[in-house]
């Protein structure tokens, strides 16, 4: 019998993506293309629908295109779970509650009035009212991930628009949670017809997601305080897919999706010192799979339908971002954003989201929606994706076209403004990062500090100092944290070596930070001098004036020579550490 001469399912479409994936994302990067266009553009055109509808004719084509989408769909739920899992670690708590008023009270009335605008008319064009529930709520959402970047590139992130549109999409992101939860009642409902068993299912489904998160905030923590070890990243890598997936199993396992069960090990993970260590694990892996998933959503376009409706599909998006827009403005005008930013935030925002892809996919799996409907459907939030840039253009130039005023607030709302993003940085937690957190906190500075032991992480966390688990010296970890807006980052490790490397990563990437340090001895202090610090206190050189101090004071020598000797001491050597 003949046999293949490999086992590995799906190796040619596998190797094929890895290739586009090298080429694409580095040329988009290049070309500051968003990445997730550059994706769905690669799907469509190397897709069933596109380039390999010629292969009959033209069989070379059968090694560069992805004949069945089926081969690559594994993969791309494994894009949308992780997708969900970094949704869930934007979601803390904490931050929910700091910009509460922007988050539940505009991302609320945003989400409610949208859906109740675009449910209207999905019904007046003859949907059942369910379906047109479902429709309106998953076209409200927009895409977290093209409009953060869009943001990024256009240095809107820190403006009163940018962080209220942020806001708005962490409320987004988190009614993905009830929405699940309504297409699995609701599908049971529509296939069973027992409003009972529609009752018991909702009850089910709300009392398992509590369960999971109630007993997984007691599992999750302790679980890595015991199996990480100091500079195990092998170890931290398993333990995060074993939470992503793990959690997963348990909520399909409870008859909900495993992309829900994903959202909810982010936000236990989002609750603990872990968080950003675990977003810099995940990242490569994130950025590959999303990837895949917003590839495998081109391979779904079939142009041949988009030219079915040359007239219908654009008016469609047109009207999906009128709607989303004026809505959005409106919201933005009310939390006294001027009318230019408040237009821009509305057009920016008035596109499609990536879990309308999820959630019609769901809904026509169960029958919910039939699969004229459903594809036209993500016709729309695949063409708005691909308009977003477009509209996000015009944006700025509307923002252009009305500036703010002179008597503009700086914020839209004193709540956007009580994110710590500006505080002193502590990179390790021993006794001198220690001795320096209690000094600021006596003078009310903020400031948070990072500490690669795990054991010292939960030992200080329960005196109550905010320390988080994490390698400061990765310049990935300090962005996340702000350094940038830092008014100084102070690295008190002991590890002569982990010191110089961090102080080299941080000048490179942080050029204007204010960077304090500590060194062994004078000859330490140098070489950290001259790799980009700021000002190096070398720990040897300031305990032997300590200690020479006090002989000099038993002795008799007077105060205020002490001071003076010192002080000839300390200028002598300041030219090689100052």
């Amino acid at each position: 019998m003949e046999q293949s001469s490999h086992n590995l399912p799906f190796l040619q479409e596998t190797i094929l993506f890895l290739v586009l994936a090298g080429i694409l994302i580095p040329l988009l990067q290049r070309l500051r293309i968003n990445q997730v266009l550059g994706f769905l553009s690669a799907g469509v055109l190397l897709g069933p629908f596109g380039l390999a509808l010629w292969t009959a004719d033209h069989p070379m084509l059968s090694q560069l295109t992805f004949r069945d989408p089926d081969a690559v769909s594994v993969l791309a739920e494994l894009g949308v779970l992780f997708l969900m899992f970094m949704i869930g670690l934007e979601l803390s708590i904490e931050r929910l509650l700091a910009m509460r008023l922007w988050v539940f009270g505009a991302g609320a009335l945003q989400v409610g009035m949208t859906a109740l605008l675009i449910g209207g008319f999905a019904w007046y064009f003859g949907n059942r009212v369910e379906a047109a529930v479902i429709l309106g709520v998953v076209l409200s959402l927009s895409s977290t991930a093209v409009v953060m970047q869009i943001m990024g590139d256009q240095r809107m992130v820190n403006t009163p628009v940018g962080r209220a549109g942020f806001a708005i999409l962490m409320f987004q992101d988190l009614a993905v949670v009830p929405l699940l939860v309504l297409l699995q009642i609701l599908g049971k409902g529509s296939s069973e017809g027992a409003g009972t068993l529609v009752a018991i299912t909702a009850v089910k489904s709300i009392g398992a997601i509590a369960g999971i998160y109630l007993i997984g905030r007691r599992v999750v923590r302790p679980l890595f305080h015991a199996m990480v070890g100091k500079g195990r990243s092998d170890v931290f890598m398993a333990l995060t897919l074993l939470s992503t997936l793990g959690i997963g199993a348990l909520t399909a396992a409870a008859g909900l999706s495993m992309a829900l069960g994903a959202l909810l090990a982010g936000l236990l993970l989002a609750e603990t010192e872990f968080k950003h260590e675990v977003e810099l694990t995940i990242e490569p892996f994130k950025g590959l799979l999303m990837g895949l998933f917003f590839m495998s959503v081109g391979m779904g376009i079939d142009i041949r339908e988009v030219l079915r409706y040359p007239v219908l599909l654009p008016l469609s998006v047109f009207g999906l971002f009128l709607i989303k827009g004026a809505v959005m403005a409106l919201i933005f005008r009310a939390g006294r954003i001027p009318l230019g930013e408040a237009m821009q935030g509305g057009l920016l925002l008035g596109q499609g989201g990536e879990f309308a892809f999820v959630v019609v996919g769901y809904a026509l799996s169960v029958h919910f929606l039939d699969a004229a409907t459903a594809q036209f459907i993500l016709l729309v939030v695949s063409l708005s994706l691909f308009a977003t840039p477009l509209a996000a253009r015009l944006g700025s130039l509307l923002a252009g076209r009305w500036p703010a005023s002179g008597d503009a607030l700086p914020h839209a709302d004193a709540t956007l403004a009580a994110l710590p993003d500006s505080k002193v940085i502590i990179a390790g937690f021993g006794r001198v990062g220690k001795m320096l957190a209690t000094l600021l906190e006596a003078q009310r500075v903020p400031y948070v500090a990072f500490e690669s032991d795990v054991a010292v992480v939960a030992r200080e966390r329960a005196a109550g100092f905010p320390v988080l688990y994490g390698d400061a010296s990765k310049s990935e970890l300090l962005r996340k944290a702000h350094a940038d807006l830092a008014p100084a980052v102070v690295l008190t490790m002991n590890h002569a070596g982990a010191a110089l490397g961090a102080v080299k990563s941080i000048s490179r990437e942080f050029p204007h930070v204010r960077l304090f340090v500590r060194s062994v001895d004078e000859r330490h202090a140098v070489v950290l001098k001259r790799a980009g610090a700021t000002m190096v206190v070398p720990e040897a050189f300031e305990a032997s004036l300590q200690l020479s101090s006090f002989v000099l004071q038993a002795v008799g020598v007077d105060g205020e020579e002490i001071d003076r000797t010192l002080a000839r001491e300390r200028a002598r050597h300041a030219g090689m550490w100052e």
